[in-house]
């Protein structure tokens, strides 16, 4: 398709992309900018750390930050391995039955009719009003009555719902059309078959966006460490990492630098997983739901 001599999405550069680049471009460059300083950050040595002004990239990068990160961790009784499982543990059950749950009841909310799908809709966005600090008495007080302190289950099935990943998926289940479904029930498929086989195919791209606002919501959380965990042996990498530079070596210019080696790890996981997602994402953005 072309309109005056020009296409739409040309396959060569050509000069009319000029002026889009120049103004895309700044929007990228102030975007990026926080990536490259918590990259570059975490490799300036003790001299740089403090330079006025500051530096987004620096000019002797050193490892000495990391060493000293892990020297610190091996003097600690629990090994940094355990923190590692631990996080992974907790994530990865997390996401997967955030998922679930958050897929099928927007099938649910979203296709089927029965009373109460409304008011269960609504109280779903009712939550998106609050806080996690709101809640945090209310879900202590859950886990403590269901004798849940000290375990797993107490840093994973607070985590689980998630009403802006409920309310996304949704979004997209609302634009599957119900021939589809119907056609499916006149070939005699059940509910379970439907949710399997037709909806969950069409929702990838709400799929992915939805695993990484779960990803990102777990893997620095540091709450249910804290207010729900005794033992040292169950908490989690990003409850660690945060005492470790915070209680050690504080106020200390090696604290410092610890501290920026520590922020990159823990921020590595979720810039891989969206360059992973990223393609999905995008969709999601865009709206672009099903054809």
């Amino acid at each position: 398709m072309a309109y005056k001599g020009h296409k739409i999405n040309p396959n060569k550069f050509e000069v009319g992309q000029i002026k889009i680049l120049l103004a895309v471009l700044p929007l990228v460059i102030l975007t990026g900018l926080p990536i490259v300083f918590i990259v570059f950050h975490a490799f300036k040595p003790m001299q740089e750390l403090f330079a006025f002004p500051p530096k987004f990239i620096t000019t002797h990068p050193t490892l000495d930050n990391f060493r000293n990160l892990f020297k610190a961790s091996r003097s600690a009784g629990i090994p940094l391995s355990k923190y590692v499982f631990n996080s992974l543990l907790i994530t990865l059950a997390v996401v997967f039955s955030s998922l679930i749950f958050s897929t099928a009841a927007a099938y649910s909310l979203s296709k089927l009719k029965y009373k109460g799908r409304n008011t269960m809709m609504q109280i779903n966005q009712l939550a998106l009003m609050f806080v996690p600090v709101a809640v945090m008495i209310p879900r202590y007080l859950v886990v403590n009555v269901l004798g849940m302190t000290n375990t797993y289950w107490a840093q994973i099935l607070p985590l689980i719902p998630l009403p802006v990943a409920l309310f996304l998926v949704k979004q997209f289940v609302d634009q599957v059309p119900d021939s589809l479904i119907e056609a499916a029930y006149m070939d005699g498929a059940k509910e379970i078959h439907i949710y399997l086989k037709v909806i969950l195919p069409l929702i990838k791209p709400a799929i992915a966006t939805a695993a990484i606002l779960v990803f990102q919501q777990v893997w620095t959380n540091m709450e249910a460490s804290n207010y729900y965990v005794n033992d040292d042996g169950l908490k989690t990498l990003a409850f660690y990492m945060n005492t470790l530079t915070s209680a050690t070596t504080t106020n200390t210019v090696a604290g410092q630098g610890m501290s920026a080696a520590a922020s990159l790890i823990m921020f590595i996981p979720n810039l891989a997983l969206f360059c992973i997602l990223q393609k999905n994402v995008m969709n999601t953005m865009a709206h672009s739901g099903i054809k």
